[in-house]
């Protein structure tokens, strides 16, 4: 039993057993030698003994298992071959030149859709800033122009991601952006969209550092502008909602820290040079349909809006502050 397994796998005692073994099998044939030869059963016997008592002498443990270890080459060769694998075969180059070349494929296009992109918004931004500039550089006050009051159930501002394929377009035709407004009963027959000494110009938040042109209108080319002033919705400092809209990832990206707004944060609405202040009091993340938060309000309050999350834009978020006494 012990000669079926590698000597490798074997301990010094059973390399010692097995060497025992192999003597007892040697004198054993050493006798039936001498007893065939004619020699007396005592004579074969001592002559038989004298090689064991001399090895025991002479061999260590250590020596017994080499002897061992020597005496069973066949065997170990046996079960070596038996149960050694062969070597995996090496992959083939060409495939690993084929492998590598679709990762840098995939790489390089992977930075090409990020180069776009940004590309886009760069674009986007330095396209409203321009005009932003045009704003601040000529604002006028505008002679009123009616507009009859469409209903539609959505928020203004809403877009398209700028990540998108066809990158971010309204959520609402261009030739109605400037007719969105809230569906409510008993509305005015006519809207007026105007300009006047207390219409709002500019809004300042110190916490996100926002020191944007304020311009009539949320229409989608009027938010290129700067913050959209609601039609219809009240001025700084007096009694209602003034409601005021800006994007927060393409056109200047405004509105892109809104939501670091917390309640007791405050901003400042200027009216010309006339500036109030207003201190927040809640903030909301709604669908683009909840509308009611244009509606007007019987106490002085400001509503800022945008799109929400970053880059994805299918909320809004809104910001209610209260004007300070």
């Amino acid at each position: 039993m012990l000669t079926r397994r590698s000597a490798h796998n074997l301990s010094v005692e059973e390399l010692e057993q097995l060497l025992r073994l192999k003597r007892r099998e040697s004198r054993i044939e050493r006798f039936q030698q001498l007893s065939q030869q004619g020699h007396a059963v005592s004579e074969a016997l001592l002559e038989a003994e004298i090689p064991a008592r001399v090895s025991k002498k002479v061999v260590s443990p250590k020596a017994s298992a080499t002897n061992v270890m020597q005496a069973i080459p066949t065997a170990k060769q046996k079960f070596w071959g038996l149960w050694r694998r062969s070597p995996a075969k090496p992959r083939s180059k060409f495939l690993d030149r084929v492998l590598l070349s679709v990762e840098v494929l995939a790489l390089l296009t992977l930075f090409g859709v990020i180069g776009s992109a940004y590309f886009s918004l760069q674009e986007l931004n330095t396209e409203a800033a321009l005009a932003q500039q045009s704003v601040v550089a000529q604002q006028k006050p505008v002679a009123p122009t009616a507009v009859p009051p469409i209903a539609l159930v959505r928020l203004p501002g809403g877009h398209t991601p700028p990540t998108s394929p066809d990158g971010a377009l309204p959520d609402v035709p261009l030739h109605l952006q400037k007719w969105v407004q809230p569906n409510r009963p008993n509305a005015p027959a006519m809207l007026a969209v105007e300009t006047s000494p207390q219409s709002p110009t500019r809004l300042v938040i110190p916490k996100i550092n926002i020191d944007a042109p304020i311009v009539a209108g949320v229409a989608w080319e009027d938010l290129k502008k700067g913050v959209g002033h609601l039609p219809g919705s009240a001025n700084p400092g007096e009694r209602g909602n003034i409601y005021l809209a800006a994007h927060n990832d393409i056109y200047g990206e405004i509105f892109r820290y809104l939501d670091k707004l917390e309640e007791g944060d405050d901003y400042f609405i200027y009216a010309g040079e006339q500036k109030f202040r207003y201190i927040v009091k809640q903030k909301r993340i709604i669908s683009p349909t909840e509308v009611e938060v244009m509606l007007p309000t019987t106490e002085p309050v400001a509503t800022l809006q945008t799109c929400y999350p970053y880059l994805i834009d299918t909320q809004r978020l809104v910001v209610i502050a209260e004007l300070a006494e």
